[in-house]
């Protein structure tokens, strides 16, 4: 019987976790089952039951989407530093009968923009947009590469400082790590006083509903790369305010979502995929 793994979301059917992970076991000659399962928003602990039972009938990972990232963290036994940090998981494993939760996103995001965009970030000026999970669980390897200055902006600038101050209290506990001192915090409307960045990431939830964040013109650099987390969207209210900048790269987020699983696969299956040929069938036109 093959190895069974899952991703559990609401609504779920959209999802592209059981063609990425399938291609992955086929690419690295392993057996495995992974499906999509649709989480249930009732019974209160509706999503906590779903998950022991996939584990009581020998499931061995599960992957975590929207709206239960929460949940699965607090739902674990054991947290990463990173689905600490972010308070949400988008992974767990099953092992010794304990759950283990991580949370992959930041570290998928970064290797996407360094590796395969080639936008390296040591040195360079970072904006994050966005103070919700997707920037919690982005802060830290983004603050590792050693960016000159890394800035965090949101609507709420109270919540903006209390994160930044949460990372960097974590950051200066890490030996080795950059210093906290470039990481920053600012309300949207004190960006049009920061100057050009060389990498603006969207981390907000604007292009979901094709909504664009107050995000003045001048904060890209047009020989910077504009970035959105949402994928699949094409040329998003963010990334044609980029285009109309003069902003050379642009990109979405398929990238991040195909390394944030090939990570899952690694710590699950022991061997790290490779994500190219992956990114490419996913990839959608931006025009």
């Amino acid at each position: 019987m093959s190895d069974r793994y899952a991703v559990i979301g609401h609504p779920i059917q959209h999802s592209k976790s059981p063609l990425i992970h399938g291609l992955f076991a086929q690419a690295c000659g392993h057996s495995l089952r992974y499906e999509a399962l649709e989480g249930p928003l009732t019974p209160a602990d509706g999503f906590e039951r779903q998950v022991l039972d996939f584990r009581a009938a020998g499931g061995l990972g599960l992957n975590i989407t929207a709206p239960f990232k929460l949940r699965a963290c607090a739902l674990a036994d054991e947290r990463s530093e990173r689905a600490a940090l972010a308070g949400a998981a988008n992974a767990l494993k099953f092992e010794g009968g304990r759950i283990l939760a991580e949370n992959f996103d930041g570290i998928g995001l970064r290797r996407d923009i360094e590796v395969n965009l080639q936008c390296p970030l040591a040195g360079r000026r970072v904006l994050l947009l966005g103070a919700g999970g997707a920037a919690r669980g982005a802060l830290l390897p983004f603050l590792a590469a050693g960016p000159a200055t890394l800035v965090l902006a949101n609507r709420d600038e109270a919540k903006a400082h209390a994160l930044v101050a949460e990372v960097a209290a974590v950051a200066a506990g890490r030996q080795g790590q950059p210093g906290a001192a470039t990481l920053q915090a600012c309300g949207y409307g004190e960006l049009a006083a920061q100057g050009r960045f060389d990498l603006v990431v969207n981390a907000t939830s604007a292009s979901l509903t094709g909504q664009l964040p107050p995000v003045p013109a001048s904060v890209f650099s047009p020989m910077g790369t504009a970035y959105e987390l949402a994928y699949g969207k094409g040329l998003t209210p963010f990334l044609a305010l980029a285009r109309q900048a003069g902003v050379r790269g642009v990109a979405d987020g398929v990238g991040m979502l195909v390394e944030q699983a090939a990570e899952a696969f690694a710590w699950w299956r022991g061997v790290r995929p490779a994500t190219t040929a992956v990114i490419d069938r996913l990839t959608v036109p931006l025009d």
